[in-house]
């Protein structure tokens, strides 16, 4: 029997809205693809970001482009050539693995070379608002033992000392968004080095920060927005020290291994993270997550409600997916 595709997109309510520096939502719109093959149904999970040119018209449209390819029985290997990286080639990747795993039974985690999955500890993100705003939500979420904070404005150094007073032990991630100069790093980074924040992610636009190049920062600097797939790699080991892999900017997880491994090998320090979404695209995140220093899987606890089945949080921990979910 011919393979089928299907293609919608979903619309899943932020709880209390999502504010960082480029702007604020109040809702996750995925895209959702399912591959079904001999009454086995695999399905995957993406998030087209305007940051990159995406649509959600343009995303369906590229799914459509693939359509008679996928359907004739192309494989996730296939699929690089056939679309650029980005949410399209995400959703169909990641949807090819789970009907993969269905079909065989072999777990799209040993597949991808792990003997087991195991459960890891997720960043917890604060929205981007004043410092009083911040440090209320910081109190209520200092158990947790990560926080990631998203900065970009005058107040920074405002917003972290709220938070640190906030939440006294937890690790403390920052989160620019692209929204700082070479100047206002270099003057927030000590600061923020006093404070205990173990990473800044992305503080100046992609593109535009050579200027990291021989600045030896005093905190670690994290690559997001400059960093899509292998390509970046070389470019990103001279300005950063880490590097955030999202399945949705390395077109699904068949690149996001690869991505991985050569990170690693370059000395790079890796931070699993993710767009605004449901469980469905944070299960094929858990294998990048394995063994890393840095998980930013929280898109589902952002959520007004999460896709059921989804994945199973206890506090911070988030279990492995069940089959019925993915993988």
């Amino acid at each position: 029997m011919r393979r089928q595709l299907t293609s919608s997109d979903e619309r899943w309510p932020i709880a209390g809205g999502f504010v960082i520096a480029r702007g604020a939502k109040t809702e996750a719109h995925v895209a959702l693809v399912t591959i079904t093959h001999d009454g086995v149904t695999g399905r995957g999970e993406a998030v087209p970001y305007g940051r990159y040119g995406e649509t959600m018209a343009g995303v369906q449209d590229q799914i459509e482009q693939a359509r008679a390819v996928i359907e004739a029985g192309a494989d996730r290997h296939a699929l690089q050539a056939l679309l650029p990286a980005g949410a399209a080639r995400n959703a169909l990747d990641c949807a090819l693995w789970d009907l993969e795993a269905k079909q065989t039974g072999i777990p799209a985690s040993a597949r991808a070379g792990y003997a087991r999955l195991d459960p890891v500890k997720t960043a917890y993100t604060i929205s981007l608002g004043t410092p009083e705003t911040m440090g209320e939500a910081a109190a209520r979420s200092a158990k947790r033992p990560m926080l990631k904070l998203k900065i970009g404005g005058p107040d920074d150094l405002d917003r972290v000392e709220a938070v640190r007073v906030a939440a006294p032990l937890t690790r403390l991630v920052v989160d620019a968004n692209e929204a700082l100069s070479f100047d206002d790093l270099v003057r927030l980074a000590p600061d923020f080095a006093k404070l205990d924040v173990k990473l800044i992610e992305q503080p100046l636009k992609a593109g535009e920060d050579e200027a990291l190049e021989g600045y030896r920062s005093p905190v670690l600097l994290c690559a997001d927005e400059s960093l899509h797939t292998r390509q970046d790699l070389s470019l990103c080991a001279r300005r950063y020290g880490a590097v955030n892999i999202k399945l949705d900017k390395t077109g699904g997880l068949t690149e996001a291994l690869l991505l991985k491994t050569e990170a690693q090998a370059l000395g790079l320090e890796i931070m699993a993270g993710c767009m605004v979404a449901t469980s469905l695209s944070m299960a094929p995140a858990m294998i990048i997550a394995q063994g890393v220093g840095f998980v930013d899987l929280d898109g589902p606890l952002l959520l007004a409600k999460d896709r059921e089945p989804g994945l199973e949080f206890v506090g911070s921990v988030i279990m492995p997916p069940s089959r019925d979910l993915w993988g």
